[in-house]
């Protein structure tokens, strides 16, 4: 039997994953999902990527709106994620938290990579050196236990985004720039099938929703 916080005792840690062209409406359902968690008694880490810490949150800032070519986006993204993980995601799941990230890795593939058309071997690289943790196995990488990709035509997407506020570098982009975003998302689900629910986005807020829940129920983590 296991001693009162031994940490062998605890719920295991969860990481959920949130990814999709701007104007698929993924960052609208982090927070549903999340107080659905907390009703079953889980803490939860909320976050995003870029972003999550105060230097990740510079990062942001400088890798959404200053131009740079594609390899020190990809730098500043990677970099952005390594304090990323090493200050708020490692730290929540080994308290066993449900942490809940609006994108992770597989944006950068999608938008670095496939819409900027940086080498995908080079992302690869830089994937295996930052999401190596000392609290996984060697050679074993930090990624999400499921990753919820809302998928959404880019003509839809572009006209939920039409008007809806200031947009940075990439909101700003051309359609074709986004048609290539998106066979990058469905290129990476298919390199990792198990690991991503499909949402279809190009429906009533309530039925994407439903789609949610089913995705996490399948996995186990929701009663």
């Amino acid at each position: 039997m296991h001693a009162p916080g031994d940490t062998a005792s605890m719920t295991p840690g969860l990481f959920i994953s949130f990814e999709g062209i701007d104007g698929a409406g993924k960052s609208s359902h982090v927070e549903t999902l999340a107080a659905l968690f907390r009703r079953q008694g889980r803490a939860v880490t909320v976050t995003r990527e870029p972003g999550g810490t105060p230097l990740a949150e510079q990062l942001r800032t400088l890798a959404l709106n200053e131009l740079m070519d594609a390899l020190t986006e990809a730098l500043l993204m990677f970099a952005a994620r390594r304090d990323h993980l090493l200050q708020v995601i490692e730290p929540a799941l080994a308290r066993g938290d449900v942490v809940l990230c609006d994108r992770f890795t597989d944006a950068t593939f999608a938008y670095q990579g496939w819409g900027r058309g940086f080498d995908l071997e080079v992302l690869a690289a830089l994937e295996r050196w930052v999401q190596s943790v000392a609290a996984l196995p060697p050679r074993t990488l930090r990624q999400p236990q499921l990753t919820l990709w809302f998928d959404l035509a880019p003509e839809i997407a572009a006209e939920r985004l039409a008007g809806a506020r200031l947009p940075d570098k990439f909101e700003s982009q051309p359609l074709q720039f986004f048609r290539k975003v998106a066979a990058g998302y469905a290129a990476r689900q298919s390199a990792d099938p198990s690991r991503f629910a499909r949402i279809v986005a190009d429906q009533p807020r309530e039925e994407v929703w439903e789609a949610v829940c089913a995705a996490v129920r399948a996995g186990g983590w929701l009663s």
